[in-house]
């Protein structure tokens, strides 16, 4: 169960293969100029929230971003291991089909890779590991694992997480699955 507390979440700036749209899943891919910038652009429109703590994905796309936002901080940046991308194995840099991204997502392990069920579970623990920390917190991560989040509560959301664009997500009182999301 995801704890219930507002968290900041953000999915790493671009890199190359988003640009070309191939699977990355957990190969670990840089940020390019663009992804870098975004990183800068999402400092700037974090300035001025009260973020104590900042958690990253080890994977170094989401740390790299996690570290720009960090210099506006200056706070603790923690990695956790469960907040990394779902494996995908033999998909990893093939391209993605239109829309079969979810589809991708949700059948990793035919092609060797994570069942979505076991990467839920997995995401959903480093969320909750993340929010142990003094919060607010930041969640500097990847578009699976805000996936990942959606399939677990009720958020009136559809489709990916726009790279580089941070979001607040805040449960609602009353419902315990029941969250919504705000663009910072």
């Amino acid at each position: 169960m995801l704890r219930r507390e507002p968290f900041y979440f953000l999915r790493h700036g671009q890199t190359d293969w988003n640009a070309e749209r191939l699977c990355q899943g957990q190969t670990d891919v840089p940020l390019n100029l663009n992804g870098i910038k975004q990183a800068h652009d999402a400092k700037t429109r974090l300035t001025g929230t009260p973020i104590a703590t900042i958690c990253s994905s080890p994977l170094g796309r989401a740390r790299q971003t996690a570290e720009i936002i960090n210099e506006a901080f200056k706070c603790r940046l923690v990695i956790i291991d469960n907040l990394q991308e779902i494996y995908f194995a033999e998909a990893e840099g093939k391209p993605l089909v239109s829309h079969a991204y979810d589809v991708l997502l949700r059948s990793a392990e035919i092609h060797g890779g994570e069942s979505f069920e076991a990467f839920v579970e997995r995401a959903i623990a480093g969320i909750n590991q993340a929010l142990g920390h003094p919060g607010p917190v930041l969640i500097a991560s990847h578009g699976g694992v805000f996936r990942a989040v959606q399939s677990h509560i009720r958020l009136d959301r559809e489709g990916d997480i726009t790279n580089g664009v941070p979001v607040w997500l805040e449960p609602l009182s009353g419902e315990d699955l029941h969250w919504r999301m705000i663009a910072v």
